[in-house]
């Protein structure tokens, strides 16, 4: 693995990278609050035959964050950022599997800003809706991310607020909290985001409701969905199987939202899915 920086859009982009130059690009891009980092055990499988590249988000991670909140915190900014980033680095067709946030991007650039470019798509438990009951939870913990003094204070919060992920060891947890962690001006730690990232469900109130997108694409797509998900609901998950892509449908049992991507069945889905585009 190794860093590098893109600006996309006026805007700097951190991300990782794995594998060999000339091997076929893969883009993995996380969910809302999250990092890039969350896909080092997916890249790590994928390195041996794509060229992989994890970008962290605009307001996230080592990414700049926005002087401008309500503009750019959207979907249509993102998918010109990830039609920037392609560009910049020279990428003509990719692979995209996206959490959450990045699966919404993905249908949303699929459909617009990387129509045609984007050859397969994995939507990682996220539909063309969100459930009213799902966005009030996110708003709720995402506005307002809580400081702690010690770091491993932090990682007990982060436990508790991604149990719906699955099943992640020790080793895993604190992976996620050293790469999820930034420091204040007065010492505490907190998550590695802007919080005014959350600004996009108050001021783009209709910016995940994207079934005028779905119903565009054309173009082989994986839905995984965990089983508890209070965020893709069975219904929306079967409809997606017959509108727009007529996407397959992957339920996996004993996580929610979102399948963090991190153990072998959720890994060899992925995959095999992409191997077969």
């Amino acid at each position: 693995m190794q860093s590098g920086y893109a600006v996309c859009r006026g805007r700097e982009i951190h991300y990782t990278e794995w594998g060999r130059a000339d091997a076929p690009p893969v883009l993995l891009w996380h969910g809302l609050a999250r990092t890039c980092r969350d896909f080092d055990d997916l890249a790590a499988s994928l390195a041996d035959r794509y060229r992989v590249f994890c970008p962290d988000q605009i307001g996230r991670g080592l990414s700049e964050w926005s002087p401008d909140p309500d503009s750019e915190y959207c979907l249509d900014f993102y998918a010109g950022i990830a039609r920037a980033f392609v560009d910049t680095l020279g990428l003509e067709r990719v692979r995209w599997v996206g959490t959450s946030m990045g699966g919404a991007l993905g249908i949303r650039a699929a459909a617009t800003t990387l129509h045609s470019r984007i050859v397969s798509l994995v939507v990682n438990d996220i539909g063309p809706t969100l459930p009213a009951a799902a966005a009030e939870r996110i708003r709720t913990y995402v506005g307002a991310p809580p400081q702690f003094a010690r770091v491993s204070e932090l990682e007990a919060y982060l436990r508790q607020v991604y149990a719906p992920f699955g099943a992640l060891t020790d080793a895993q947890w604190r992976r996620m909290t050293l790469t999820s962690v930034r420091r204040r001006q007065n010492g505490n730690v907190t998550p590695h985001y802007d919080p005014a990232i959350v600004r996009q469900l108050f001021v783009h109130p209709r910016d995940y409701e994207q079934w005028q997108h779905w119903d565009l694409l054309r173009l082989p797509v994986l839905v995984l969905r965990g089983a508890q998900s209070d965020l893709l609901l069975p219904d929306v998950a079967r409809a997606m199987t017959s509108r727009g892509p007529h996407a397959r449908v992957v339920e996996f049992a004993g996580c929610g939202h979102a399948p963090a991507l991190n153990v072998p069945a959720q890994i060899e889905a992925v995959g095999g899915f992409l191997d077969g585009g």
